[in-house]
């Protein structure tokens, strides 16, 4: 493996207050339903004083043809060009308590190099845990307090999370295998998958964006403020119940899901897992819905919102 170290530089001194970090971990690229992931690190970065900390040569990392940045075409030249970055930035929260966020494209090429990279920084910079963020589509209805899919290294660290599943084969991706090496080199590490309504997974759904900070918070101690992002998942809530209510079908749709719902949160297993092979598939329950909702959507909610 060629040097973790080159794949990096500091773009700024260290602060002397850093202290002993959370890391947070919004890589994008991999399974992101509603955008929560997005929405959140943007609700983030849009804070005052966030600083870039680390930034990663992309130029090794991406693949730009699978992925092609945008460029503006003006008249006769070309007026800007959409540059991916990745990079750890430095924000702090509302105690002014400073806290990292590592944001930007998931690699394309070496992943084990680009971990060991951050695994190294993590080192350097005296992580004291690193929480990845990830929201995933379920057969769950828009109606219902959506729920957290919880993983981390040590048990302990996620004390008060019941598993939903006992065990699947998924995909892999760089943030996933983040956690899983930072485990091996017994380094703390956590991540949260907020579960979307699977009929609303291609739409922006800001209300999971709000779950996964307030657990974030609730976990690391963190003061992150989410009344803007409660505000526009209330008014996402409004134009979902509009919509269904317009039609019979779906909104019959909706309520056998607010049945199966019920029914699980309500016959947990004595290991505390859910028996999921009696939950209709996307494909039983959530077509008509989603048709209805793309060809509804408004101003102000949809996926480019």
């Amino acid at each position: 493996m060629r040097d973790p170290h080159e794949l990096y530089e500091f773009a700024t001194e260290l602060p002397t207050d850093l202290g002993e970090p959370v890391l947070l971990q919004a890589l994008t690229g991999f399974v992101d339903a509603g955008a929560a992931t997005r929405i959140a690190r943007d609700h983030l970065l849009s804070r005052p004083n966030s600083t870039v900390l680390v930034r990663f040569d992309l130029d090794q990392l991406l693949d730009y043809r699978s992925r092609r940045p945008t460029m503006l075409f003006v008249e006769d030249h070309w007026e800007s060009y959409e540059e991916e970055t990745l990079a750890i930035h430095l924000l702090r929260d509302e105690r002014n308590t400073p806290f990292l966020m590592l944001a930007g494209p998931e690699p394309d090429y070496q992943w084990e190099r680009f971990i060991a990279a951050v695994t190294s920084l993590v080192r350097r910079l005296g992580v004291r845990c690193t929480v990845g963020l990830t929201a995933i589509p379920m057969a769950v209805p828009h109606t219902r307090p959506l729920g957290l899919t919880a993983h981390g290294t040590r048990r302990d660290l996620i004390a008060g999370h019941r598993p939903w599943l006992q065990q699947v084969q998924v995909p892999a991706s760089a943030g996933n295998l983040l956690e899983y090496r930072l485990g091996q080199a017994g380094l703390d590490a956590i991540g949260f998958a907020v579960h979307v309504p699977h009929y609303l997974a291609q739409s922006d759904y800001p209300a999971a964006a709000e779950t996964l900070l307030t657990e974030v918070a609730r976990v690391t101690g963190l003061s992150l403020h989410t009344d803007d992002l409660r505000r526009a998942a209330e008014q996402v809530r409004t134009a979902v119940d509009s919509q269904v209510a317009k039609a019979s079908e779906i909104a019959a749709h909706v309520r056998t899901l607010e049945e199966q719902y019920d029914a699980l949160m309500q016959s947990r297993h004595p290991q505390g897992l859910f028996d999921l092979t009696d939950l209709p598939t996307a494909d039983e329950l959530g077509a008509d819905l989603e048709r209805f909702l793309a060809e509804q959507s408004k101003p102000g909610y949809g996926p480019h919102t």
